[in-house]
């Protein structure tokens, strides 16, 4: 059996070296911030849980409400990804938002997709599953 965890105490404390800021921004979003080898850079790992589609309108706009609040303490040099179930369709078309996503998304765009391409446009990120062909 294999762990991914530290083994002992000079595990932990590499680990608290390299992952100096583990953190939560509500119950659907954690998200850790490592060292880079380039000074002041650091790597952001935000995981997160989005509402699904057929979810009230006061609590997609909650979680991402919460989601910026976060973002907005990143530094913008910093390099930052955003994963999880997203729970959105972005499908191919992505008139209005090329500089956020590319045309191999499958299906058409609901209301999830609209809010996370929104919220990707707004903070200069991309959707990296819509650039690559998918697998039908």
């Amino acid at each position: 059996m294999s762990s991914a965890g530290p083994r002992n105490e000079d595990d932990v404390f590499q680990w608290s070296v390299m992952c100096p800021e583990l953190g939560s921004a509500g119950p659907r979003i954690i998200y850790a911030s490592f060292k880079t080898k380039k000074e002041n850079i650091k790597l952001n790992i935000i995981q997160c849980y989005t509402p699904t589609n057929d979810k009230d309108e006061e609590t997609k706009e909650d979680f991402y409400n919460k989601l910026q609040t976060l973002c907005d303490k990143l530094k913008e040099k910093d390099m930052t990804i955003l994963m999880g179930d997203l729970n959105a369709k972005i499908g191919s078309d992505n008139s209005g938002y090329e500089e956020v996503m590319g045309r191999q998304g499958l299906g058409k765009m609901n209301e999830n997709g609209e809010m996370l391409a929104d919220f990707c446009a707004f903070n200069n990120m991309i959707i990296g599953g819509s650039v690559f062909p998918q697998d039908s």
